[in-house]
């Protein structure tokens, strides 16, 4: 199976011309060795740290060293590493450190003031840098 998704994604040849990218997701229970030989052929990867179906579920700490494992096996790629479930102030700086690019948060910014819960994740996740 994985050579047909690896000739499928060598003959992408317009993707990125017309602005797309490939990318996977992975959700908590899926091992990251299944995909070892696949992850540097995406230009994106997904790390759920919940099981998908519902908001407002607690971030799964066991979740940081995947993103790291992601981040190391992309190396110095321009992929993106993007985490998805949990996301809070209190965490974001740590899925940052651990290799995330982009942090989707719900539940921590749909609760109230939207600009203050958004600038309050940021600073989180950048600090004073």
């Amino acid at each position: 199976m994985t050579g047909g998704v690896l000739r499928s994604l060598g003959d992408r040849t317009t993707g990125g011309a017309i602005g797309s990218r490939a990318g996977i997701a992975l959700k908590p229970g899926t091992p990251v060795d299944g995909y070892l030989e696949l992850l540097p052929e995406f230009d994106q990867v997904l790390v759920m740290t919940v099981e998908p179906g519902f908001g407002g579920q607690p971030f799964m700490p066991a979740a940081l060293g995947r993103i790291a494992a992601v981040r190391a096996l992309l190396g110095q790629r321009n992929a993106l590493i993007e985490v998805d479930g949990g996301i809070t102030p209190q965490n974001a700086a740590s899925v940052a450190r651990a290799g995330a690019s982009v942090l989707v948060a719900g539940s921590a910014v749909f609760r109230g003031d939207y600009a203050a819960d958004i600038a309050a994740l940021r600073q989180a996740a950048v600090g004073d840098a």
